[in-house]
Formats: C-alpha cells, structure tokens, sequence
C-alpha cells in the first residue's frame, strides 16, 4: 500500500491559488503511488480552542469541542505526510488555516505528540510580488517554528505570488515544484 498524503486547503476560495498548488502536490503523490485525501476547511465546522485544557488531561483522548477535528484528529494521526495550503491574509496565514492548527495542542502536545518525525509541507500564496511586503514569509517562519515545535520535519515549503484565482497556475516553475513534492512525499 502507498503512503498516505494528508492536504488541508485553508483558503475560502476551494479554487483559489493555494488550491491550484495543492493539486499540483496532489498529482505528484498519486502519480508516485500515495493515497491522497484533501479536506476543504471552509467548509468544515472546526472552532476555535478554548483554552480549556481539557486535553491535557491525563485521561483526555483528544478534544473536548466536539465538532469536524474529530474526523480530522485520526486522519492526522494516521497521515504519513500532511500538507497544508493557505493563502496569506494580514501578514500570515489564513484564519481558517490558524485555527485549524491552533487545535493541534490536543494531540501534538508530549506524549500525545502524533507529529514528531512526520513530514509536514506548507503550500502559501500572497498577493504582492515579494514575499516579505506581503506577509508570506511570516507565515513560512510561523510554519517552521510549528514543526520544529512539534518535531516534525519541514519536507518542502512551495510559494509564489497570484492575486487572481487560479492566477498562479500560469507559473510552470510552481505547478512543476509543487508536482515534484507531492512525488517526493509518495515515496517517503
């Protein structure tokens, strides 16, 4: 059985400019044999963390807020790799995106860790031409500060500049870079 390839789109737009990269990864690991599943947050009811710590407790399994990231807390678990898309909003990822994240402490937390060792990608579009003025790079460092966190391995970050959805397939470059990691994730 091939490896499994986990992708989040976190961008409102289900054919935005993340998206178009997201399926770029999503060719690339099929056509290197993994199982690919993606989940559309927009359209999923996941709500903020509460600060509650109910999953910290010795006890606690997962979450206590009962909504979508109880169908999604397995399928990270059993992931061998996941990808997250985002667009980049006010200077960082989308809200969607963060939040989504944000409630990773249930199981990426100490012995409750399900992420150390498992590679993680980012896929990020920003409206400006330069990574900096836009925001993207705040996003790639907020990235890289989460796996290393987590101890997850960084296995790619893909970025590029469209404002325009879809605009960003145009940029061969990118959909070839985003293939061959979706390829490189398949034959982990």
């Amino acid at each position: 059985m091939g490896k499994r390839v986990m992708i989040v789109l976190g961008s409102p737009r289900k054919k935005g400019n993340s998206a178009k990269l997201a399926e770029h990864v999503a060719k690339g690991a099929k056509a290197g044999g993994a199982k690919v599943e993606t989940f559309y947050l927009n359209g999923m009811d996941i709500r903020p963390c509460q600060a509650c710590m109910k999953c910290q407790k010795k006890t606690a399994r997962t979450c206590a807020i009962r909504d979508d990231m109880q169908v999604l807390y397995p399928k990270l678990k059993q992931a061998d790799a996941i990808v997250i898309a985002s667009p980049v909003y006010w200077f960082s990822l989308s809200a969607q995106t963060k939040t989504f994240i944000d409630r990773w402490f249930a199981v990426g937390v100490e012995e409750r860790n399900i992420f150390r060792g498992k590679p993680v990608a980012i896929l990020l579009s920003y409206g400006d031409t330069d990574p900096f003025s836009s925001g993207g790079v705040n996003a790639l460092r907020s990235f890289q500060d989460m796996c290393r966190y987590l101890g997850a391995e960084v296995a790619g970050m893909v970025y590029g500049s469209a404002m325009e959805p879809g605009e960003i397939a145009r940029n061969k470059g990118l959909m070839k870079e985003a293939y061959e990691l979706g390829k490189q994730l398949a034959g982990r």
